[in-house]
């Protein structure tokens, strides 16, 4: 049997993020995705991918409203009703699961056309009950296990690894200072799906000048409100093609590996490390990093075990989730977008590599490595 060539992202777009209950909230989730799959569709058949044939839809969700909703919202996009649909939860890295499912498809033998991300709409997610008790998410481990709360988790991470308020005060400020400086030289715009009026993502900046004085979230502690991630709307969706269609970032090679479920956050660590080795690079080989800033403590202890400086240039370059937001199914898929705008649209050479990551609640990690190919 032959080996298939890496697939390729030829398009990748996204809503504007915006915090719950604002800009957004008005939309339900197949109501954000729909208007990206159609515009990922439309960009991919201008570059030569056949559009009449849609092979599935895949789409990471975390909080409902339940149901297949990346078929509800292949529908919604009206790709036809013989498109499929598959939705999938692995939390915070589930768009990135969605993208990885899709490439596993094509590498497989399957040559159709993928459209995959996620999206997450808590402002308009149901209340989820168990035993007549309204509850805001599953556990993410069994009894016997540690199961903490995710700002908890970010607290204990702080202690464990030593990280000062100080530092974390300081990436979180880098983040929406670098976003900024981004949103001001339109790098966002092309990647943008304008919605319900907003074009840009609506948390960049806010909570930059209250830094310092924001209270701890726990007593003693050094976590704050500015230093963990807004709850975000939003979708984030690209096109997974077999290889030679089109320029875009190839998939080389990807990995989700278990961590300590009582520090979840350091779980895109020993990911990134992985594919590193799996592909036989090292950290400077890297042009861009695009790792899911949950919380700025969670960021750093990353950084600190990949041996990255927190301020380096190529990790999160326009701004990173405690600058843009956080929508959980969606932030993987987010992270790949903006390695597409950063990579293939910014006119980076043939071979230059990148890197998606995610930490994952319940102790994992996720982590892609990609290349440029033209």
């Amino acid at each position: 049997m032959s080996v298939q060539p890496d697939p390729v992202i030829i398009a990748a777009r996204r809503t504007p993020i915006s915090t719950r209950g604002r800009a957004l909230a008005g939309l339900r989730a197949h109501e954000l995705a729909a208007p990206v799959l159609r515009a990922v569709l439309d960009d991919a058949a201008q570059v030569g991918a056949d559009d009449s044939r849609v092979a599935d839809v895949l789409l990471g969700n975390c909080t409902g409203p339940g149901g297949n909703l990346a078929r509800v919202s292949a529908l919604a996009a009206h790709l036809g009703a013989q498109v499929p649909g598959a939705t999938i939860d692995r939390q915070c890295g589930s768009g990135l699961a969605a993208v990885l499912d899709a490439v596993t498809a094509i590498r497989s033998g399957d040559q159709g056309l993928r459209l995959a991300g996620g999206v997450e709409s808590p402002s308009t997610a149901p209340t989820r009950l168990a035993n007549g008790e309204a509850y805001t998410r599953a556990p993410f481990a069994p009894e016997g296990f540690p199961d903490p709360e995710m700002t908890r988790a970010a607290e204990d991470l702080a202690v464990v690894d030593g990280i000062s308020r100080a530092r974390q005060d300081t990436h979180a400020a880098r983040s929406h200072v670098r976003a900024r400086e981004a949103l001001r030289e339109n790098r966002f715009a092309a990647e943008m799906v304008p919605l319900a009026g907003l074009n840009h993502d609506d948390t960049i900046g806010r909570a930059e000048p209250l830094l310092p004085r924001l209270p701890p979230l726990f007593p003693g502690g050094t976590l704050t409100a500015g230093t963990s991630t807004r709850t975000s709307d939003g979708a984030a969706v690209v096109a997974v093609a077999p290889s030679g269609i089109a320029p875009g970032l190839a998939v080389r090679c990807a990995t989700v590996v278990g961590c300590d479920p009582a520090l979840p956050g350091i779980g895109a660590a020993p990911a990134v490390s992985s594919v590193l080795r799996s592909a036989g690079v090292d950290t400077t080989e890297i042009a861009a990093y695009e790792i899911v800033e949950a919380f700025a403590s969670q960021s750093l202890a990353v950084l600190d075990r990949l041996g990255l400086a927190e301020d380096d240039p190529r990790v999160c370059a326009d701004g990173g989730a405690l600058a843009l937001g956080h929508p959980w199914g969606a932030s993987g898929a987010v992270v790949v977008v903006r390695l597409f705008s950063r990579l293939v649209r910014s006119g980076a050479p043939s071979g230059t590599l990148g890197i998606a990551a995610a930490s994952i609640g319940g102790g994992m990690g996720i982590a892609a490595l990609v290349e440029v190919v033209r």
